[in-house]
């Protein structure tokens, strides 16, 4: 039986709201990452903030009503962040603006800190306002895994600055050129991480460990929304990763858990 590890997903989190067909769901990368752990039963805080309007309320309700610890989801004066989107033809998701409200200034306390320090495994990504506490969550002991989305290679972004705090990281290799990819992953494999994952859209993912590459294809599915297809891939990583299974392992589940995900509506 897998010993019970804690994870909290730290940071960013917002709401998607689809105008024109009256849609919204909690999302954000580690909101959807933490709602599938927390549905194959691994215990998930969510760290964030939200706002005092009623996507923040309805928000907690709906994390809560998933069993997740929302004790640390803060509630402060202002606007929840709103991804405004809207369906065109039934399954083309047009992105129309943002509202950053409360979460543009979010800044974590002292015992917030030390609350998400206490916790096996943390998720981040690079738009939660929490990069400057990864090296102390490091040294407290904490397992630190990163999504870095597209920007791996973003100067604006200095990843190769955040690499050495991280654990395990995710990315997106769309727009590196495959003969680039493996040496790509080798030089951040060198800045400290134990696992480089990169995915590949329909070509699947590929892990490196410092000795070896391995890879996994993609498991069909009907696509209905290519949304929170990363999110999905990486939870179902964490997962195996949380009990102990090889690579090859964890990137089966990661492949099945997006497969399943890209057929419906939602994120998760």
């Amino acid at each position: 039986m897998m010993t019970e590890k804690k994870v909290a997903a730290v940071g960013f989190c917002c709401v998607d709201v689809y105008e024109n067909i009256n849609e919204w769901y909690a999302t954000g990368n580690g909101i959807d990452w933490g709602i599938h752990l927390q549905r194959m039963g691994i215990p998930v805080s969510a760290v964030s903030v939200v706002g005092n309007d009623r996507y923040g309320e309805a928000m907690k309700q709906a994390l809560s009503a998933e069993g997740m610890d929302i004790s640390h989801l803060r509630t402060e004066p202002g606007d929840t962040c709103v991804m405004r989107m809207e369906l065109r033809n039934g399954v083309d998701r047009v992105h129309l603006g943002s509202i950053d409200g409360v979460m543009e200034h979010y800044a974590i306390t002292d015992e917030e800190f030390q609350f998400v320090a206490k916790h096996d495994l943390l998720h981040t990504d690079l738009f939660g306002n929490v990069l400057p506490h990864l090296p102390a969550w490091k040294e407290a002991g904490v397992k630190i895994l990163m999504d870095f989305s597209v920007f791996t290679k973003d100067a604006d972004y200095h990843c190769m600055d955040i690499f050495p705090y991280v654990d395990y990281v995710f990315f997106s290799a769309d727009g590196i050129e495959k003969d680039e990819l493996k040496d790509w992953m080798k030089e951040i494999y060198a800045c400290g991480p134990t696992l480089v994952t990169a995915t590949l859209g329909e070509e699947g993912s590929i892990c490196y460990d410092g000795r070896k590459f391995y890879s996994y294809g993609i498991v069909p599915a009907e696509v209905v929304n290519t949304v929170g297809a990363g999110d999905s891939y990486i939870a179902g990583f964490t997962y195996g990763l949380l009990r102990g299974e090889t690579i090859p392992e964890c990137m089966a589940r990661g492949a099945e858990l997006s497969a399943r995900v890209i057929s419906g509506f939602k994120p998760y």
